[in-house]
């Protein structure tokens, strides 16, 4: 390792302990240092900690950001399509079965474009790459196929932990760290495409303004930044809540604005959280999503995904309000079409989709 940067890298260390904020280039620095390798795994630990622990600025978050898009990310020109991004930092407290996987396929069998960016589990049991790759898309397959995917079938699915997406270091990082930090943040924003439009959860409320004013600066126009929490807990989730209020920062018209419901104002029912609760096994999670997106899903995990929906279609300015986007989610998941675009996903993304439609069908013949 280069001496002169592990100093370098301790000098910014030293400045977060204090309390000291870094600049937007300091922190690009810093993050470049970390994702070339070029200092040593003790620095590169002790600066995510150290950075998580003061709390992240919107300024730091960028040159994270800025740092990962521009040096460890495969670029995607989607051509003028409109594209939309669903996905959370993860790293929430509240760990529920993959809602932002399924909400995705609703709204892509209402006609949104999906590009996910998405990861595999780091304190979860199945991440979104795990659970989609459990129902038969390649997650490993080039950015020129997601792309296809989303073009053909609707949605996509970047993933954020492979070598054909960042063939540098991210997911050499981000799979040997088990907390929440801004890199998980900055990583989740570098997406190969640059959507302009996205619901993104957070693990923290107040990551919101932060995450919302970065979003806005690297071309978002229209985006809602999500925290789900749950009554009477301390615990939370990177998702809009069925299981009490979920708070948010909305981006729209260049203004960032905060918003806030609870469940019965936008037409779901409040939910015990203990409903919504991931399922250790992949092998029956992976079964249970197939019966959710057939329609058949319990109330609290239909309301759960009908909800987060319901935002997608909201921010793309496909219905009015929320309460119009929960009826319109309602009806598509219900009558089973989003199973039926997860067999034309599973078709495209792939690079052997005859294996990959029978690994679906084996979750729902077995």
């Amino acid at each position: 390792m280069d001496t002169e940067k592990n100093q370098k890298l301790g000098q910014y260390i030293g400045q977060l302990i204090r309390g000291e904020n870094l600049s937007e280039e300091s922190a690009y620095n810093a993050f470049r240092m970390v994702l070339a390798n070029e200092v040593s795994e003790m620095h590169q630990g002790a600066f995510l900690a150290a950075l998580t622990a003061k709390g992240e600025t919107a300024e730091e978050v960028a040159g994270g950001w800025k740092a990962v898009y521009e040096f460890d990310t495969v670029k995607v020109n989607f051509e003028g399509l409109a594209v939309v991004d669903n996905c959370g930092t993860g790293m929430d407290t509240f760990k529920t079965f993959n809602i932002s996987t399924a909400a995705s396929l609703v709204a892509a069998a209402g006609g949104v474009k999906i590009a996910r960016h998405g990861a595999r589990a780091i304190t979860s049991s199945c991440g979104t790459v795990d659970m989609v790759e459990l129902l038969g898309v390649d997650v490993e397959c080039g950015v020129d196929l997601v792309k296809k995917s989303v073009t053909e079938a609707g949605i996509g699915l970047f993933n954020g932990m492979s070598s054909q997406v960042h063939p540098l270091a991210l997911g050499r990082i981000l799979s040997q760290i088990c907390f929440g930090s801004p890199l998980n943040i900055a990583a989740s924003l570098a997406h190969p495409g640059l959507p302009k439009f996205a619901v993104r959860g957070v693990y923290s409320p107040a990551l919101l303004q932060p995450v919302a004013e970065v979003m806005q600066a690297i071309g978002y126009s229209d985006a809602i930044i999500i925290y789900g929490a749950i009554d009477g807990s301390d615990k939370g989730m990177d998702e809009a809540s069925v299981c009490g209020e979920t708070v948010g920062a909305r981006l729209s018209g260049g203004k960032i604005e905060p918003i806030s419901f609870v469940p019965e104002e936008v037409g779901v029912s409040l939910h015990a959280p203990e409903l919504l609760i991931s399922e250790k096994n992949r092998d029956i999670a992976a079964k249970n999503m197939c019966e959710l997106l057939a329609g058949r899903g319990s109330t609290a995990q239909n309301d759960a995904v009908i909800l987060n929906s319901s935002l997608i279609f909201y921010v793309q300015n496909q219905v009015s309000s929320i309460q119009d986007g929960v009826a319109r989610a309602r009806e598509i998941l219900l009558s089973g079409r989003a199973f039926e675009t997860l067999e034309q996903w599973v078709s495209v993304q792939n690079r052997d989709a005859d294996a990959g439609l029978a690994k679906l069908a084996a979750l729902t013949c077995g």
